[in-house]
């Protein structure tokens, strides 16, 4: 895996290269005023790291439906009133 250190100015000026680099060498640093700051890094680390699971493991962790009647009732609905 290339660690690249970039210069802020200059990963903004080739962030599209940032972003090859860092889905197909790893994590690309990004350093300001001589400073590592901050990092790109690929989706699908990025999801190792955090954990996150997306949309399917974020509804799965909400709270247990259990005892929850979700059953709804199957009579006509009654009349709307509309108003010219």
């Amino acid at each position: 895996m290339t660690r690249m250190i970039w210069q802020l100015q200059t990963a903004k000026q080739k962030l599209s290269e940032v972003v090859d680099r860092a889905l197909a060498e790893g994590p690309q640093v990004i350093s300001r005023h001589g400073r590592e700051t901050a990092v790109v890094v690929s989706m699908h680390d990025y999801r190792r790291l955090t954990g996150d699971d997306g949309l399917k493991g974020y509804l799965l962790s909400g709270p247990s439906l259990e005892g929850v009647d979700l059953d709804r009732a199957r009579d006509l609905p009654r009349p709307a009133l509309l108003e010219p």
